[in-house]
Parts: C-alpha cells; sequence; structure tokens
C-alpha cells in the first residue's frame, strides 16, 4: 500500500489477519471473521464460522516454529481484498513454502472477513508437507 492510497476496510482487517497468522495464534486469525464466515481452501469443502476457522488453521499454525505469509502483490477495495502470497511455514527448522492466491469478501462496517477463499496447487505441498504433518 503506498502513502497516497487509503487504507480500506478490507486492508485493515487482512493486515489483522495476516499479523495473527504471523503470530500463529488460530483464536486471534478466527476473530478477524464474522461469526458465519467460510474459509474455504478451494478445492475443499469451506469451514464455517469462527470456531471452524480456527480448528483449520491451528494444526499447521501450531506445529509451526516460525510462520510468514509474504505477500507479492495484492489489491484492495472497501469489501474485497485480492492476496497473491507464498505462505511459509518453519517445522523443526525447515522452511516450507506454497504460493497462494487469496481473495478476502469482506463486511466493510464491521471491518470482518465474510469469506476468504485460499488457491494452491494441492499437489505439491502435500507432498511436501503432508508427511510433516502426519508424523
Amino acid at each position: 500500500m503506498t502513502d497516497g492510497q487509503r487504507l480500506t476496510a478490507a486492508y485493515r482487517v487482512t493486515q489483522r489477519f495476516l499479523d495473527a497468522v504471523r503470530a500463529r495464534d488460530p483464536e486471534a486469525a478466527a476473530a478477524c471473521f464474522a461469526e458465519d464466515a467460510t474459509y474455504a481452501n478451494v478445492p475443499h469443502p469451506p469451514a464455517v464460522g469462527r470456531d471452524a476457522v480456527a480448528a483449520l488453521l491451528g494444526p499447521i499454525l501450531r506445529r509451526s516454529e516460525r510462520v510468514r505469509w509474504d505477500l507479492v502483490t495484492a489489491s484492495y477495495t472497501d469489501d474485497r481484498a485480492w492476496l497473491e502470497r507464498v505462505d511459509r511455514f518453519w517445522i523443526d527448522g525447515r522452511e516450507y513454502s506454497v504460493a497462494c492466491n487469496g481473495v478476502a469478501e469482506v463486511d466493510p462496517s464491521r471491518e470482518l472477513i465474510t469469506a476468504f477463499r485460499d488457491y494452491v496447487d494441492l499437489a505439491p505441498w502435500r507432498a511436501e508437507i503432508g508427511p510433516v504433518l502426519a508424523g
């Protein structure tokens, strides 16, 4: 975001969400969502509600020693954010990364995410991180 751009509701809430992910705090991340919000790792069915979002994010955030989701490009309106990212997780001293594109729909009046869709090439991610999370 440049100095000349207005900080939108979508920008503010997605930054809070990214900060919570970086802090490895699934409950704080889920608190960025509306009570009935959805979070989908496409093509899987979405998690629905804050508790489900925390349950979805919890295993990888807690298993990681460090997490950083780096924005490559981002675009914001007041009610939507498009976040091209490289998600990085450090587990047992090794970095694992995956390229993602996330779309967050936001209720600007409440500054809460109402839907989040992450698009990722799951095959390489599963091949690399699956055995680590299973063990």
